[in-house]
């Protein structure tokens, strides 16, 4: 046979191999697209552009819009949507509590102050701010800080030159320590000589007479506790919330619920 034929046979052979594979591939199922990922339908709301600390005045530099998920917002967000002039709006309020970088600014912890001072916006209704001094060692060492709850013992001279203590107030709120409402740059330890706590009226009145009775001295409360509610040996019964205070009159714990 000659050359020519050879190679004409080859060709031929390899062309009718390649149509039967593309024949056999072209019976196979072909996978379909898959499906396009769902839209989520997004929002703009108000979140802080960078760390706001309490007690802090709003301006529009400090917040800005950002996209949200519709269905994870809150009715405390502020939605663009909603009101797109809301940036002007809040400048000059002042915060209840404090924000960092990308937080939702929530509705509940910003008031306007119409010209008051940031204490009165921190005071929550039906309370009052009063101040009282302490020591180093009456301030738990300088380990107590803004918002920290506590209770107040009085010592004093009892007969002769006896001395007793009692736990007068518990679970108090600390409003500040001097002029400082907050930790700032990471501070863990605010060393001051005035203490300001949030009390209602009455206990406002006992703590202003027990500082001319004898010496004001503040006990630290556990975080976890005020969390959990745990059993405090001490009382033989449950801690009180964060949203109570407890007068202590003869020995007998008085709770008082914050309205």
């Amino acid at each position: 046979m000659r050359r020519a034929q050879i190679a004409v046979l080859t060709l031929a052979l390899g062309a009718g191999g390649i149509a039967a594979v593309l024949v056999m591939r072209s019976g196979e199922a072909v996978a379909p697209p898959p499906a396009p990922l769902p839209q989520v339908a997004m929002v703009d709301i108000l979140v802080a552009k960078t760390d706001i600390e309490v007690g802090r005045r709003l301006t529009p530099e400090q917040v800005q819009w950002q996209p949200w998920p519709a269905t994870a917002t809150s009715s405390e967000y502020f939605r663009q949507v909603d009101n797109p002039g809301i940036v002007g709006q809040i400048a000059g309020s002042i915060t209840r509590g404090g924000f960092t970088s990308g937080e939702p600014i929530l509705k509940a912890k910003v008031i306007r102050a119409d010209g008051s001072g940031y204490m009165a916006a921190l005071i929550r209704p039906g309370m009052r701010a009063i101040a009282t001094d302490i020591t180093p060692e009456a301030g738990v060492g300088g380990f107590i800080l803004p918002n920290d709850h506590v209770d107040v013992i009085l010592t004093r001279k009892s007969h002769g030159e006896d001395f007793q203590s009692e736990t007068i107030l518990t679970n108090v709120r600390v409003l500040a320590i001097d002029q400082t409402v907050e930790e700032k740059n990471g501070q863990r330890v605010v060393i001051g000589k005035i203490a300001t706590l949030e009390l209602a009226v009455p206990q406002a009145e006992m703590l202003a007479l027990a500082r001319r009775l004898g010496s004001i001295s503040l006990m630290l409360r556990g975080l976890r506790e005020l969390e959990a509610g745990a059993d405090d040996d001490s009382r033989g019964g449950k801690l009180d919330r964060a949203d109570s205070v407890s007068v202590v009159r003869f020995g007998r714990d008085v709770p008082t619920m914050l309205r």
